[in-house]
């Protein structure tokens, strides 16, 4: 594949390994192909892997499947991640079955694991009076330290409400490490995020009780980021109950995704406000159900200046149009089963909607079968029959 490619699209000491899919965990390895390629988060892991930790735990598999890709003398490949997954089964049921899970699931539980571990690892510091200089510290803290977890993805919110009786506003921060923002019909990012921080009124049973007013008022409510992240993780909520039909339905909407994004929804305290995101990774989950493949939305190395998996502002020029799209599926599109341990192959209407995606690449970094088709530099950012995507940003 590094023939094909070209040796020049490969940054110096940098490695572009695929991840083994073992029947069920597409969800699992596009989130940690999308995590190597965040720089903090990485550099951090094999900091970690450096202390030489005894206990194996789920972030110590982590540590190791890092290192085990960052020490590879070859530029490319695939590695089977099976200590990492075999830790992850034993210690939550919900991925210890041959069932397609979900990736935002699997980032979140793997981001709050990681910290406890991180957190736990301190407090047994202190405990055994391990700190610097050799002096335990004895004062009680209010809550856990923050970890480098949250250094890097940890923002904040500030939900605001408005009394219209007496205009008193109160204000409560909440913490985040990923934001979940509903979609819309022929929407974009931006559009989502404006959405999410919409003045909403509260009236009828659902009044606000105002400790001012000592009753129950009609009132206005929104949310802002007081702080933001380092790196923004965002949440397209695909999936919607619908009553009627007594079960969740996927919104299979057009959602274009800009390539830069600052957020224009804060709180009138905030911090560089200027801020700017670049897109740095694409998690698409392809299928009708719940329940289906999921895979970073190009396999392909991206070259220098990008963080990994799926290629940024390099490839502009090779888009239709000045954003990254998220394609409507066609109605009469088949529903689509994956095949167990290789990723899928294309049809036909696929190919034309990506226009010219690479599968030799794709199958290459999936542990899959090779293609002997010529590869296409081409791309398109995400599959057209998505239900549901996650975006990393990285702060510019």
């Amino acid at each position: 594949m590094e023939k094909d490619i070209g040796p020049e699209q490969f940054p110096i000491n940098e490695h572009y390994f695929g991840l083994v899919n073992f029947g069920n965990t597409c969800y699992c390895n596009s989130v940690l192909q999308a995590l190597y390629f965040c720089r903090p988060f990485r550099e951090n892991v094999l900091a970690y892997k450096a202390q030489q930790r005894k206990k194996e735990n789920l972030l110590t598999c982590l540590a190791d499947l890092f290192h085990s890709i960052a020490t590879q003398k070859k530029k490319v490949g695939v590695i089977p991640p099976k200590k990492f997954i075999s830790r992850l089964r034993k210690e939550n049921d919900l991925f210890d079955n041959y069932m397609q899970q979900d990736a935002h699931e699997f980032l979140n539980y793997l981001l709050n694991t990681v910290a406890d571990i991180l957190q736990e690892e301190k407090r047994q510091e202190k405990q055994n009076g391990r700190l610097k200089g050799g002096e335990a510290d004895d004062d009680d803290d209010d809550g856990p330290e923050p970890t480098w977890v949250h250094d890097i993805f940890q923002g904040t919110l500030t939900n605001e409400t408005r009394c219209l009786n007496c205009e008193t506003v109160s204000s409560k921060d909440e913490d985040f490490l990923d934001l979940s923002v509903d979609v819309e019909q022929n929407t974009s990012i931006t559009h989502c995020l404006r959405d999410f921080s919409n003045t909403e009124t509260l009236c009828s049973e659902y009044k606000y009780y105002c400790e001012m007013c000592c009753s129950k008022q009609e009132a206005q409510k929104r949310m802002r980021v007081k702080k933001l992240p380092m790196i923004l993780a965002l949440h397209l909520k695909r999936f919607k109950y619908m009553e009627q039909l007594h079960r969740y339905t996927k919104l299979s909407y057009r959602v274009v995704f800009p390539l830069e994004l600052r957020l224009f929804n804060t709180s009138g305290d905030a911090v560089n406000l200027d801020r700017m995101y670049d897109l740095a990774a694409v998690v698409v989950h392809c299928g009708s159900g719940l329940r289906a493949l999921q895979t970073p939305a190009d396999d392909s190395p991206a070259p220098e200046g990008t963080l990994g998996p799926v290629r940024c502002r390099t490839d502009v020029e090779l888009l239709s149009g000045p954003h990254v799209q998220n394609l409507n599926p066609t109605a009469a599109s088949p529903r689509r089963s994956w095949p167990q341990n290789r990723a899928a192959l294309p049809s036909p209407s696929d190919k034309r909607i990506h226009r010219g995606v690479s599968a030799r690449v794709h199958l290459s970094l999936q542990g899959g079968p090779r293609l002997t088709r010529p590869v296409t530099r081409r791309l398109c950012l995400v599959c057209p029959w998505s239900d549901r995507v996650s975006v990393t940003l990285r702060r510019g």
